[in-house]
């Protein structure tokens, strides 16, 4: 017999908060009180059957200020259902992986009744989220107090809510106790040492753990390169065309760690349960919009949008606009030749020590100019993408990645092909490749981790001396965490995260055979980009919610095409160098075709 939420007593003394629901100042009363009774009643009526209540009661609201602040939470019997209802995966007493059921909850790993530790804080939120999502309207039609906010059955009143403004975010509360533990073990003390992925795990789900694993694996990868690379800097580095061994073993390596990649990733998630956990059914994204009508495959009212549409938005507007960006970043490249030919003339006529710093400044404004137009674009690209009405999330975010990929794809490496195959120059090759590889990597730990930090010490500052200077009997740990996270920045996904890192297994894989010492420039920056990306999420961006993974997705089809580049990208250099052309003085060309055909069929071997 399949146990339900209304046969269980879900009510519990202590209340555990472990979400916050920030509302806007002016939300009417009645809206409240509607939304708590969504909130706390029961399943079978409708509700989520969480628990619910003010940050601030009465007294404490007319004493300090007018917070419309709600903490969520919910009993251990209400999330053991929960984490049945979302399909998760635990660990069964045989060591199989299986889907979580209440029924059987005692055959599985480590499940006790007195024991609140089974699901860990990350899949609580989750399931949380999960419930308070799938909140839906009933015989409404419109949210109590917002005649223009219409509902219709089957409508996500969470996501109606938001798109209204009446509530204006939805975050999970960190666990300071437990984050100082995770904190201690992962980056404060700079020591060189392997990430507690299973930590980050349990702490911000699979996801974000997923990133770390693969931001500490790609760094481990390219040790090897970087141990090459640094000796044949230090021997041949006068001699630009000695590169061909090197751009062997790229050929090799840029290969073979995305293969080991994808069973080191299939050994995790299989761990975690992620990998055999059934995908939920997609619902419409939050900025979806159309006319009202039936979905033919889930029977239910929703928004629908004709694909055609959609369609020609891609085509006859997103499309274009991109061709003309990339149009506008090869003119931007140009005007960046013309100033390296500038100085170069400059320093020929004079030769003096000032004039050989002036040949690197047309670099840095590029690589400056180069992280500008990364920027600016991914604003278009988002617009652009959520203009294009994409029905789901996914939808969105593939459109958007190939978008933003293609043109940081030209933007950052255009330049480096123009002067590999069209001027020939090695020696410039080498010198631009320097300057867009530490420059990118300068620009970005200052943008995306030293800056939001220093911004998030100066307001947690204020926010001690506010609550400091309260007179109410408040609980003021309670109220400082909840008023600082809130306010703290929200993190918004892997995305930038994983291109940071695309763009720079590109500039090893693709060029690195004329500048060896770009794998050790990117192992020193790894290691710093570990420590400064667990301290943003850690204490600069609010915590995000939890969101299963299986995978690195499309990601790694972005890994494997830019090392398809590198194949062809090496086997060209190769062609071109001295030392084929002294051996094959007629034809280099089957050399070439020869390498690739090894090098392809090895690759095929491994998958």
């Amino acid at each position: 017999m399949k146990v339900t939420l209304s046969a269980l007593d879900t009510f519990e003394s202590s209340f555990t908060p472990l979400v916050v629901i920030e509302l806007a100042q002016d939300v009417k009363d009645e809206t409240k009180e509607w939304l708590k009774n969504r909130i706390t009643m029961k399943k079978k009526d409708g509700g989520a059957q969480l628990l619910f209540r003010p940050l601030l009661n009465k007294y404490e609201k007319e004493t300090v200020e007018n917070q419309n602040l709600y903490l969520v939470g919910a009993s251990n019997i209400r999330l053991l259902l929960g984490a049945e209802a979302v399909g998760l995966v635990k660990e069964y007493n045989d060591n199989t992986m299986r889907a979580f059921t209440y029924g059987t909850r005692h055959n599985f790993k480590g499940f006790d009744d007195n024991n609140d530790d089974f699901l860990t804080m990350a899949e609580r939120q989750f399931i949380i989220k999960h419930e308070l999502e799938n909140l839906r309207a009933r015989d409404e039609k419109m949210i109590p107090g917002y005649p223009q906010a219409k509902l219709y059955p089957g409508k996500s009143l969470l996501r109606r809510l938001l798109t209204s403004g009446i509530v204006v975010q939805v975050f999970p509360l960190h666990d300071n106790e437990a984050l100082k533990k995770l904190e201690d073990s992962w980056y404060t003390g700079f020591s060189l040492k392997n990430q507690p992925i299973d930590g980050i795990r349990g702490y911000f789900g699979e996801t974000i753990a997923l990133y770390f694993g693969f931001l500490e694996y790609f760094t481990f990868a390219l040790i090897p390169m970087a141990v090459i690379g640094l000796p044949y800097y230090l021997f041949v580095w006068e001699d630009y065309d000695k590169y061909v061994i090197f751009a062997s073993f790229n050929l090799i390596w840029s290969t073979v760690i995305l293969e080991v990649w994808k069973r080191s990733c299939a050994s995790m998630t299989y761990r975690w349960g992620t990998l055999v956990m059934k995908r939920q059914f997609e619902e419409p994204r939050p900025g979806f919009h159309g006319v009202l009508g039936i979905n033919s495959i889930t029977g239910r009212e929703e928004p629908l949008y004709p694909s055609y549409k959609r369609q020609l938005r891609i085509y006859l507007v997103s499309l274009p606009f991109v061709c003309v960006c990339l149009y506008f970043s090869l003119y931007i490249m140009m005007i960046y030749f013309d100033l390296e030919a500038w100085a170069l003339g400059v320093h020929e006529n004079s030769g003096s020590e000032w004039t050989s710093v002036l040949l690197y400044v047309p670099s840095i404004i590029y690589a400056i100019v180069i992280e500008i137009l990364n920027r600016l674009y991914r604003y278009a690209a988002e617009f652009l993408t959520s203009w294009e009405n994409h029905r789901l999330e996914s939808a969105y975010q593939n459109h958007l990645i190939l978008k933003v990929l293609v043109f940081n794809f030209l933007n950052c490496f255009a330049s480096l092909f123009y002067i590999a195959f069209v001027l020939k120059d090695m020696k410039l090759l080498r010198q631009s490749l320097a300057t867009l590889l530490i420059m990118s990597q300068i620009l970005n730990q200052v943008v995306e981790s030293l800056l939001p930090y220093w911004l998030q010490r100066k307001h947690h500052v204020q926010v001690k001396k506010k609550v400091q200077a309260l007179k109410a009997d408040i609980d003021a740990t309670l109220y400082e965490q909840v008023i600082l996270e809130k306010e703290m920045g929200t993190y918004l996904g892997t995305f930038d995260d994983y291109l940071e890192l695309l763009l720079q297994f590109g500039y090893v894989s693709l060029f690195s055979c004329v500048y060896p010492l770009a794998a050790a420039f990117a192992v020193l920056n790894n290691f710093t980009e570990v420590n400064s990306d667990a301290l943003k999420m850690c204490r600069v961006f609010k915590r995000p919610f939890a969101e299963p993974s299986a995978s690195i997705g499309v990601w790694q089809l972005a890994f494997e095409t830019m090392s398809v580049i590198s194949v062809v990208t090496n086997c060209a250099l190769i062609g071109m160098s001295p030392q084929v052309d002294a051996l094959f003085p007629e034809s280099k060309t089957d050399l070439i075709l020869i390498v690739v055909a090894v090098e392809q069929h090895a690759f095929t071997g491994m998958k």
